[in-house]
């Protein structure tokens, strides 16, 4: 078998594993095996099949790091859409606690009040989510 095959099966291997667990390394080097097999395709030694396979990896790693770092600091570009949206507040499970019912998409949902406490059928917004429960607010989010 020509060395291009043997790094294109390791790679779309590598690939098909990441699939069924879904943690993206193995995604970052099944990219690198198969970036291997086309230095190979090309004609290339196996030391350059390598460096490119590794450089790939490398390269991936360190964005793939950065992207979790940047998740992990509480990065907000990917915040959910239903911030800026009006909520109505049905009621309090515990006011001192600032936990509330509220009333949004024809639901009934959990929330979190922060600033004034104010009586039920107050309108607020949605500054975040944690899970299902919305933060809210009688400000509107920047």
């Amino acid at each position: 078998m020509e060395p291009y095959m043997w790094w294109a099966v390791a790679g779309i291997g590598l690939i098909i594993v990441e699939l069924m667990t879904g943690s993206l390394i193995l995604l970052v080097f099944g990219l690198a095996a198969l970036a291997g097999a086309a230095a190979a395709w090309l004609g290339a030694t196996f030391a350059v099949q390598t460096v490119a396979a590794v450089a790939l990896a490398a390269v991936g790693m360190i964005v793939f790091s950065n992207l979790k770092k940047k998740k992990a600091a509480g990065d907000k570009s990917n915040d959910s859409l239903d911030v800026g949206h009006t909520v109505i507040l049905e009621s309090w499970v515990s006011e001192a606690d600032g936990v509330a019912k509220v009333r949004y998409r024809n639901a009934t949902w959990d929330a979190r009040v922060t600033g004034a406490r104010t009586p039920g059928g107050t309108v607020f917004y949605i500054v975040g989510t944690d899970g299902n429960t919305l933060h809210i607010s009688s400000a509107k989010a920047p």
